[in-house]
């Protein structure tokens, strides 16, 4: 248990310091004037406890002059208390805003530079969806009950000096009183930051339902069968079942706290008849009972509030422990490295006995995979679903490394080449390239970012990629704000959304391997040959990679490698592998019946 302490002592004081390193960065002259603030208040509580002694002593001793003047100096300190009180609520705002954006940003920066395999992991996104929760709340917070906590000691020790003269023993009750309320209050807190946590993948599941239901991608199928209704009543099981268990401990946690605070008004009280007893007998003043009385009453109010700051602390630490760990996920670190020179002769893509087996799976998504791509050739890739084609290709652009063997790119080991450099070699269509809803430019311009102003090669690779048609029909042109998010949207059939994904993909055009992932799965056949004809005019010089179930399209490839649980199992021309009567033949006849 005394582990336990120390082991929490030191993470809370590890994280405040980061939390503190975080606010300060985020605003030093809100984050200073917060400690002033604070400083501030500590202060002036205990001038108007005195206060108040003077000015029942005055009225006591019929003197006028010190009864105003007494009266005057509370009002001004009643002033200046409540700028106080203000001034921080204005800064714990603009703090928590400024904060909040900068924290989401450093969410989002450290997302950008994950590797892939961190998007393919449930356990990622509820890490994740742990972080994002009340991020930008949590740190501002913590920071301000840790100054409220400076605060609230500062108060109690001089509220437990002017205790002293009247009696210790009223200090002890002072401090011992108070305690039950704050470890049930730290107790409850632990169990609702577990109950959280527990509850992350539910939490994803409720902004999957929320998504689903009322996001336009979903609206057709939702409607067509009749899924609604059944959506509905999901997120509302699923929603019940979270309030009920927030509910069981919102209850038992406001329960056990408020029979456990009437320890603290009992002993306000036996306090307070002690002090009268003691005025009644002439051994304190009005005055001085008027004082004792404030004194243990704001004492005992400040001694909570340090008790309950150090609870919020606790409670803030368990929450920032998300945020950090998230922050400190390990991102693939790219060192700099100068541009590798090809080796002389050898101007090829090679993978030499290359495995992948994704993180905590036991099968081999590929395996002993030995291929060759010559420079400037035309190579398709073909195979059933799962047969490792797309990681392939992952791999190739570096969004994996290879669990085992390598892969050469003209010679050098992809590992020596700067990321950068390799792809901005290579432009790549997906299977499930996005739909950006942003302008047309943007869409076809996000090829190659550092152009996105380049008006001619954005027309350029619009011509290219087939989508000449659809920046004529939209209305706004190359500024048409495309998708239904927002307003003035212009919604695009699937065909079109692929038209401006190859446009995108010929916008890089320093590339000289182009990957096309089953780039022409919404275009239906003439669009399809159209878009294979002019790819192949303009792909002329360039290493070209196609994944496709389509053979019109696979048999215009020089090169052809069959793929079949992750291992080349055939390779060679259109002819060649329809002469072997293997599995590419097999699949090339089933799709040819479909045309008889």
């Amino acid at each position: 248990m005394k582990a336990d302490v120390v082991t929490a002592t030191r993470s809370t004081l590890v994280y405040m310091r980061r939390t503190l390193g975080l606010v300060y960065a985020s605003s030093k002259t809100f984050t200073l004037l917060l400690g002033a603030f604070t400083f501030i208040g500590t202060l002036v509580p205990l001038a108007i406890a005195y206060v108040g002694k003077r000015i029942v002593d005055a009225v006591v001793a019929h003197s006028r002059e010190n009864a105003i003047r007494a009266i005057l100096y509370e009002l001004a300190l009643v002033v200046v208390l409540a700028l106080v009180q203000r001034g921080l609520g204005v800064v714990r705002a603009l703090l928590g805003t400024r904060l909040g954006i900068d924290i989401n940003l450093a969410i989002l920066e450290k997302a950008i530079r994950l590797d892939l395999r961190y998007f393919e992991d449930a356990k990622f996104y509820d890490q994740l969806t742990r972080a994002r929760r009340e991020a930008s709340s949590r740190p501002v917070s913590l920071i301000s009950e840790s100054f409220q906590l400076v605060q609230s000691t500062l108060t109690l020790l001089g509220f437990a000096f002017i205790l002293t003269r009247f009696s210790p023993w009223t200090v002890a009750v002072l401090l011992v009183a108070t305690l039950p309320a704050t470890i049930a209050e730290m107790r409850y807190s632990k169990l609702a930051f577990r109950l959280r946590n527990w509850r992350a993948p539910e939490s994803r599941k409720l902004m999957y339902l929320e998504y689903v239901v009322a996001n336009d991608a979903h609206a057709k199928e939702i409607k067509l069968f009749g899924l609604g209704e059944m959506l509905l009543g999901r997120y509302k099981t699923l929603s019940e079942t979270i309030y009920r268990d927030e509910k069981s401990l919102g209850l038992r946690r406001a329960s056990v706290a408020q029979a456990l605070s009437l320890f603290g008004t009992g002993a306000f009280y036996a306090a307070y008849i002690s002090m009268g007893i003691a005025a009644a007998r002439g051994a304190l003043t009005l005055g001085e009972m008027t004082l004792y009385i404030l004194a243990f009453r704001q004492g005992q109010q400040a001694f909570q509030s340090a008790l309950g700051s150090i609870g919020s602390i606790y409670e803030h630490n368990l929450y920032l422990s998300n945020l950090f760990g998230y922050l400190d996920l390990e991102a693939t670190q790219e060192k700099p490295r100068a541009l590798v020179a090809p080796i002389e002769g050898d101007r090829a893509i090679r993978f030499e006995d290359v495995g992948f087996r994704y993180e905590g799976k036991d099968e081999w998504a590929l395996r002993h995979v030995n291929l060759t791509i010559q420079n400037g050739e035309s190579f398709a890739l073909v195979g059933e679903n799962g047969a490792g084609k797309t990681t392939l290709i992952k791999l190739l652009t570096r969004l994996y490394s290879p669990t085992e063997g390598r892969i050469l790119l003209d010679g050098r080991d992809l590992a020596e080449w700067p990321i950068e450099a390799l792809r901005a070699r290579i432009s790549v269509v997906f299977q499930d390239f996005n739909h950006y809803q942003l302008s047309l430019r943007e869409n076809v311009g996000f090829g190659s970012i550092d152009n996105l102003g380049d008006v001619a090669r954005i027309e350029r690779a619009i011509d290219e990629g087939g989508a000449r048609t659809v920046a004529n029909e939209v209305k706004g042109g190359l500024e048409a704000q495309l998708g239904r998010w927002f307003e003035d949207g212009t919604e695009l059939s699937g065909g079109q959304w692929q038209k401006l994904a190859l446009a995108r993909a010929f916008m890089r055009e320093e590339a000289d391997i182009i990957v096309l992932d089953e780039p022409t799965a919404a275009l239906d056949a003439n669009a399809e040959h159209a878009v294979f004809s002019r790819f192949r005019t303009l792909a002329k010089g360039r290493t070209t990679i196609v994944i496709s179930h389509r053979f019109p399209a696979v048999r215009m490839a020089e090169h052809i490698v069959v793929l079949e649980k992750g291992q080349v199992v055939e390779s060679g021309d259109h002819d060649t592998l329809v002469a072997k009567n293997g599995m590419y033949a097999k699949m090339f006849e089933r799709q040819a019946e479909g045309y008889r």
